[in-house]
């Protein structure tokens, strides 16, 4: 099995303690990702949150889960996957976030199965996607 790449909803599960998803991130071997794309969504979501206790706990929860993780930059060749992933999507009908594109491209570039509870993924050829909540 490849190592894993976690989505945004991935790492949320991990700041609420999501006990499946916990579980499994502690039987992993394999160094376990994530993005700069996710990095940015999850700091969005904490930005839009009331300054106040929740969203003081949630921030010091999610930056103890993104130290852990090797945080995967865009690099060019990535560029090159999201580009014909995005061409070859909308070809099909099939028009995803440009988030989501990026995300999906670097799994696949990096050769990563994607974390994710997030069914839009299921349409990308050639990407590996396990949902870990279940």
């Amino acid at each position: 099995m490849p190592a894993a790449l976690l989505d945004t909803n991935a790492v949320s599960d991990l700041m609420r303690d999501h006990p499946k998803v916990k579980a499994r991130i502690a039987k992993e071997t394999a160094p376990i990702t994530s993005t700069v794309i996710i990095v940015g969504e999850i700091r969005y979501g904490l930005e839009r949150l009331p300054l106040g206790k929740k969203r003081a706990d949630l921030g010091a929860r999610a930056q103890a889960i993104l130290a852990d993780l090797r945080i995967e930059p865009v690099t060019e060749t990535i560029a090159g996957v999201y580009g014909r992933l995005k061409a070859s999507l909308e070809s099909e009908g099939l028009n995803l976030d440009y988030n989501d594109l990026w995300i999906a491209a670097t799994a696949i570039d990096l050769g990563r199965v994607l974390v994710t509870r997030d069914k839009v993924f299921l349409q990308v050829p050639g990407l590996l996607v396990e949902d870990w909540s279940v």
